[in-house]
């Protein structure tokens, strides 16, 4: 995530590690610098190639509830609608607001005579977003990803916190367990990406580490890096580890020979597998695929 109003960032996003680049006009752009932001991150898009380093781009542009939105969505698409991949939607509460979105992104798309389809992303990060997720899954074909902010979330909620992510002290486990995992069964149930938003604490990296795995434990893609530091623990904690590829990839051969044998269950290691093996087995082959063909042809375009 990139402030819109500090270009100075810009350079570094496009140079680092991560897969995916959002710049922000929302909450990281103060009232006064909105409309310069705007313009840097046009600016940004059309003059840097990002697509060449491998970048999704992606604008969070503000809320359905300000008046910065409107221009937000016209001047990103009608100026650098085809240098800009998704538009991800802040505070997203009921289907209506993606509703609204999706209408005015066709609208300059087929004014324009636009072929390049920009994607839509949301942040479940209110009760009345939580409250919907399921509504808000099923509410555009262009919609391709939930984000989940924990900090605009526990204001929603009155919860007593001000940390943004990470663990409470006074409560006994991890307060977004139930949330997390409701808008995680939402994604795998629609067909939607699940990502992680932000952890605010920069100086501690082995709690951001922890945090990530808690999420990808349930089954979430990504987690947010708001500062360079945590890009490296991002892509460490959702890229499969040559112990885990190799063991997935043991399983498949395993099943496969006791397949051939005429049997639907197999031995590994001293546990048994079977079936539902195979299929947890096939996301983590499939994701090790995904990432090592990713960087093959990143480093074959550098």
């Amino acid at each position: 995530m990139v402030p819109g109003s500090q270009m100075k960032f810009f350079a570094k996003a496009i140079e680092s590690d991560a897969d995916y680049v959002c710049i922000d006009l929302e909450d990281a752009v103060v009232p006064d610098d909105k409309e310069q932001a705007r313009k840097n991150t046009i600016e940004a898009l059309n003059t840097m190639d990002w697509r060449g380093h491998g970048k999704t781009m992606s604008v969070r542009i503000n809320g359905i509830d300000t008046h910065y939105m409107y221009r937000d969505v016209v001047d990103l698409v009608e100026q650098a609608g085809d240098k800009l991949d998704i538009v991800l939607i802040p505070k997203t509460g009921v289907a209506a607001d993606v509703y609204m979105v999706d209408a005015m992104l066709t609208q300059i798309e087929q004014a324009f005579k636009m072929t390049h389809r920009i994607g839509i992303e949301v942040l479940i990060e209110t009760a009345l977003g939580l409250a919907n997720v399921n509504t808000i899954a099923t509410s555009s074909p262009r919609l391709e990803a939930m984000h989940f902010g924990p900090a605009d979330l526990a204001a929603s909620l009155r919860a007593r916190t001000v940390n943004i992510g990470g663990l409470n002290p006074d409560y006994p486990g991890d307060q977004w367990h139930a949330h997390l995992s409701a808008m995680v069964t939402a994604c795998r149930a629609y067909g939607l990406r699940p990502i992680d938003g932000p952890f605010g604490d920069i100086s501690d990296p082995e709690g951001f580490l922890a945090a990530g795995k808690r999420v990808a434990a349930l089954g979430f893609e990504g987690k947010w890096a708001i500062h360079p530091s945590q890009v490296e623990g991002a892509n460490e904690v959702f890229t499969p580890s040559d112990k885990e590829s190799d063991k997935a990839r043991r399983m498949l051969v395993a099943l496969q020979e006791a397949a051939a044998a005429g049997k639907g269950a197999a031995v590994l290691d001293g546990k048994m597998i079977d079936a539902a093996s195979a299929r947890m087995a096939e996301n983590v082959v499939r994701l090790d695929d995904e990432i090592k063909l990713k960087a093959s042809l990143t480093g074959a375009n550098a």
